[in-house]
């Protein structure tokens, strides 16, 4: 839709200080094939016409019309008329001819539209005129000249859909497949080659997330950096502007809806330095799931892992310098075929220089229709076994040097449960299910979902402890 407002003075409601234009459906004359419907409104007159505005607007936004910021190409235009004076009633045809003018189809309602006649004698081609705080009249032209699209298997669910996740938090795909062939698996084979969603469809996925009361967005896929490149990064219109199906561009608009953002499965592309001054900046969490696999350059090449991963600590130390507070999580995989002991220790050392934060280690086992399955030199369960072990040795006494660095400081936690006096939840560097918890005990009211700061008095390798500020 196209949100326009005057009041004589353009209200600071209206930062762009022109037209905004929302979609309506996706077979409407204005709307390219498979973008979403357009409305174009312009708001006229008091705040409590704009409030008439806001419903009619808030209405049809819940239907699955979007904001535009032109009439031409929107797919029909509504008009909110002031009749208070003579000035307003010329201000406000003025408004229906320029709406008619660079559009043709125009609803038009508000005060002005009690007195209809003096509205068709000058545009005789109006699609309808309805009188002030007619929404149902408003939303049944609307609905008359640009239906809304109809889907048997959503209509009948909330508008952020059906989501098993807890109401606080969701994950968010933002493409499927994948066109990398590591070695070792099978997902290509699976589900295809990697297809990125356009990234307005992305975004007001996540926007009816954010407003269903979702406080943390997980941005989910096979291979998250490489959103968009399928597609060749190609734009989609969001609210007033055009976005790319870029890492980094949908990262930032995803900052800008006010919840929290949580990067997942990101391979370590050389444009991934890109989103870390947004981390620093606070539009998303300074955190990133890495799955790296491992760190010797002979058993990546084996792996045929994507990347350049071996300036990784290179980067690693320029993006907390950029990001102090970054954590970062990842995966590694021990006993891959032909791995040698030294290739082991590679690994070992990397470990004790990169200093992860959260790290998740799995014994290598051979997948049906790997490309691995065919290197041979298997290691022995028994090496493997080992390896593991050695290798999570480790990092637990890294997590653990990195926890106690946060004792004393007080830190975010948004609350999965509260048991008791205790709430349990996750600070920005925890993602659920698979990194710490925090446990913090409280003294004022505390609920799920809540983001609360918390003191930390103690610290294991995963999990904290302290008091709500």
């Amino acid at each position: 839709m196209c949100l326009f407002h005057r009041s004589h003075a353009r209200a600071a409601s209206d930062p762009s200080n022109g037209p905004m234009t929302a979609t309506a459906s996706p077979t409407s004359p204005g709307s390219a094939p498979g973008a979403a419907p357009k409305i174009s409104f312009v708001s006229l007159g008091c705040p409590k016409a704009l409030v008439d505005s806001e419903r009619i607007l808030t209405h049809l936004r819940a239907e699955g019309y979007e904001l535009a910021r032109r009439h031409d190409g929107a797919d029909v235009v509504i008009v909110n008329t002031c009749g208070f004076l003579d000035s307003a009633k010329a201000e406000s045809l003025a408004a229906i001819g320029e709406a008619m003018a660079e559009n043709g189809r125009v609803i038009v309602t508000g005060c002005m539209g009690a007195q209809p006649e003096e509205i068709r004698e000058k545009y005789p081609d109006l699609l309808a005129v309805t009188g002030p705080q007619a929404y149902e009249s408003v939303v049944a032209a609307v609905h008359e000249a640009v239906p809304p699209a109809h889907d048997p298997f959503l209509d009948l669910v909330p508008p952020q859909g059906i989501k098993l996740t807890p109401r606080h938090y969701a994950y968010l795909k933002i493409s499927e497949g994948c066109s990398n062939r590591c070695s070792f698996c099978i997902i290509p084979s699976l589900r295809g080659n990697l297809v990125s969603r356009p990234a307005a469809d992305v975004l007001r996925e996540a926007e009816k997330l954010v407003k269903a009361g979702v406080k943390e967005l997980l941005v989910v896929s096979q291979d998250t950096s490489a959103y968009g490149v399928d597609i060749r990064y190609a734009e989609s219109p969001w609210r007033d502007r055009q976005v790319r199906a870029k890492f980094y561009d949908l990262t930032k608009e995803l900052g800008e809806l006010g919840a929290w953002v949580r990067l997942h499965y990101v391979y370590p592309y050389p444009h991934v330095d890109e989103v870390i001054p947004l981390m620093a900046e606070g539009k998303v969490l300074p955190y990133l799931d890495m799955p790296l696999q491992h760190a010797s350059p002979s058993v990546l090449k084996r792996m045929r892992r994507p990347g350049n991963q071996e300036r990784q600590l290179d980067r690693i130390r320029s993006w907390r310098a950029t990001c102090p507070d970054l954590a970062i999580r990842s995966t590694f995989i021990v006993g891959f075929p032909g791995e040698t002991e030294a290739e082991f220790e590679e690994l070992l050392a990397w470990l004790q220089e990169a200093k992860l934060d959260r790290v998740g280690c799995f014994e290598y086992e051979p997948v049906a229709g790997a490309t691995a399955n065919a290197l041979g030199d298997p290691v022995p369960p028994a090496v493997k076994a080992e390896r593991k072990r050695r290798f999570m040795e480790a990092q637990n006494g890294i997590a653990l040097r990195l926890q106690r660095a946060k004792v004393g400081r007080r830190l975010a936690m948004i609350v999965d449960a509260v048991e008791g006096g205790v709430a349990k939840g996750r600070s920005k560097a925890d993602a659920p299910e698979i990194d710490g918890t925090v446990h913090a005990a409280f003294r004022r009211p505390v609920r799920v979902g809540d983001i609360v700061t918390v003191k930390i008095d103690r610290a294991e390798a995963y999990d904290l402890y302290g008091t709500v500020a």
